[in-house]
């Protein structure tokens, strides 16, 4: 099956089941600790990706959550955003493997995933997961 091939048996599915899952917003990568001030990378511990869509109601709950995430951990935690329904968002939903948003993806210090989470993700369990690799 060639790679367009695959990527119509994808999102067609996706399309027809759930139409309010896709924006024609352009966020693609929304919130980023890397960004403020002069943080390292290399004190980055942990990676914490966000793979959903503006118009999914349970993606823009985790919203207010990731923004709190990026204030509290600064330095330590790097949030990131993708809203796979956009055409800068969409690639990471294939790089990843997605399969329902929203989906949480977590990646040590080295880049290696070590939780994922399909759907709402409390931030008491975002925390949690967090602590796992020494975010404090």
């Amino acid at each position: 099956m060639t790679a367009k091939a695959m990527k119509s048996a994808f999102l067609i599915p996706l399309l027809l089941v759930s139409p309010l899952f896709f924006s024609c917003g352009e966020n693609g990568e929304g919130l980023s600790t890397a960004s403020q001030g002069s943080i390292k990378e290399e004190d980055i511990k942990v990676t914490f990706i966000e793979l959903g869509s503006d118009r999914c109601l349970p993606c823009r709950a985790m919203q207010p959550i990731l923004k709190q995430l990026a204030e509290e951990f600064v330095g330590q935690v790097k949030v990131v955003y993708y809203d796979i329904g956009t055409k800068e968002g969409e690639p990471y939903a294939f790089k990843y493997g997605i399969r329902v948003i929203p989906t949480q993806i977590f990646l040590d210090q080295y880049g290696q995933e070590y939780y994922r989470h399909e759907g709402y993700l409390p931030k008491e369990q975002v925390v949690k997961i967090l602590k796992l690799r020494g975010v404090r």
